[in-house]
């Protein structure tokens, strides 16, 4: 399935709702993270990746719309991807440590990776992504979901 507008932004009722996407680098021909979260509501977007131990190769958090991102408070390094309202890349970040502040005013959102994503995946700046969803959890609390 292919990410249209209406899979990424929040529904208006205040229904639980998360969605899992798998993003590709295009260009590359490489998968840069298989469950990638949404930080669409000003909620998740204040909250990110803070309280979280750690972040796994694979994982990612994608936060929409943004422009900025720190890592106050944070317990470990995150590479950031800064892309455009095409998914085109804009600006790399890799290895920001704690108490770090990034900007790329040119981005309409950011993925925040684990660390070393960036190198190993060889992501460069204009690359193409794709994000394609894979997870729709309507009630997390039932466990019920649909793809």
């Amino acid at each position: 399935m292919k990410l249209r507008q209406q899979d990424w932004v929040s529904p208006g009722d205040k229904s639980a709702r998360e969605r899992i996407f798998r993003v590709v680098n295009l260009v590359r021909g490489t998968v840069l993270a298989s469950s990638v979260e949404v930080a669409d509501t000003s909620r998740t977007r204040r909250r990110g990746l803070l309280g979280r131990a750690s972040l796994s190769p694979g994982e990612g958090l994608w936060i929409i719309p943004c422009e900025s991102v720190h890592t106050l408070f944070m317990r470990f390094p995150i590479d950031l991807i800064y892309i455009d309202r095409r998914k085109r890349i804009r600006r790399l970040r890799s290895d920001v440590i704690p108490w770090r502040l990034s900007v790329c005013f040119s981005a309409d959102s950011v993925l925040e990776l684990a660390a070393g994503t960036i190198r190993a995946s060889r992501t460069e700046q204009g690359d193409m992504l794709e994000f394609t969803l894979t997870l729709v959890t309507d009630d997390i609390d039932s466990g019920a979901a649909s793809a």
